[in-house]
Order: C-alpha cells, then structure tokens, then sequence
C-alpha cells in the first residue's frame, strides 16, 4: 500500500464518518418523529408525500449512513464484495441529496437549505469517489 492510498483511504473514512453522522442523525429524526411535528419542525415536503414514503427514505439514509462506514471496514478486512457496497452506499446518500436540493429549489425553499444539502452532499460525494479509487 503506497502513501496515495493510505492519503485516500484516510480522507475517505474522514468523509464516510461526517457524512454518516449527519444522515444517521437526519434519518433517525424522520423515523421516529409523527408527521405533524415533522410539518411543525419546518419539514414542509411531508405535507405532499405519503407517511410511507417519509419512513423509506428515513430508513434508507441510515442504512446508508452504516453501509458507508462499515462496508469499507469490510472490504478492508478482506471481503472483497464490500467495496461494491460501500460505493453504493455513498452513492445512494449523494443521490439523496441531489434529489433534496432538485426537491426544495422546486418548492422555492433553496435560499434555507442549499448549505445544508451541500454539507452533506459534499462528505458523501468524497467518501464515493474514495472507495470507488482507494478500496
């Protein structure tokens, strides 16, 4: 393993755990939260989206946010399907914030929440492109 790789694999798990944190924590608030207090929490998008819809993408971000850690300590332990994976896994999360941002610039909301979907669209993006090239 050469100095590149260890750089790349250093600055991918940086981006994998930032990035995990804050999709664990936002998917856990839209898992657990009713739907009204989602609505009351500034959450305007539940108000046309069905309850299901709200839970899979919840659950989603958080099994994205494991996969995009632990995958990559599974690939790293030797099992080599885990770096598929783990490029999935923050694949999935940069997508979801793709469709966040396409989502709240249509509801004229972009001016409140771009920093907070480039924040997490940014860590995600970089822990992809770091698997894809280091694992």
């Amino acid at each position: 393993m050469d100095a590149v790789q260890v750089i790349g694999l250093i600055v991918g798990f940086a981006a994998s755990i930032f990035a995990a944190f804050g999709f664990y924590k936002a998917g856990s608030f839209k898992a657990k939260t009713p739907i009204d207090k989602l609505l009351e929490a500034g959450f305007g998008w539940v108000s046309n989206t069905s309850e299901t819809s709200v839970r899979v993408l919840a659950w989603l971000e958080i099994l994205g946010a494991i996969g995009v850690v632990l995958a990559p300590i599974a690939a790293l332990a030797g099992f080599g399907f885990a770096k598929g994976f783990a490029v999935a896994a923050g694949a999935g999360l940069s997508l979801v914030m793709l469709a966040a941002i396409v989502l709240h610039q249509r509801r004229g909301e972009s001016k409140y929440t771009l920093k907070m979907n480039l924040g997490l669209l940014a860590p995600a993006l970089v822990a992809t492109i770091a698997w894809a090239l280091f694992l």
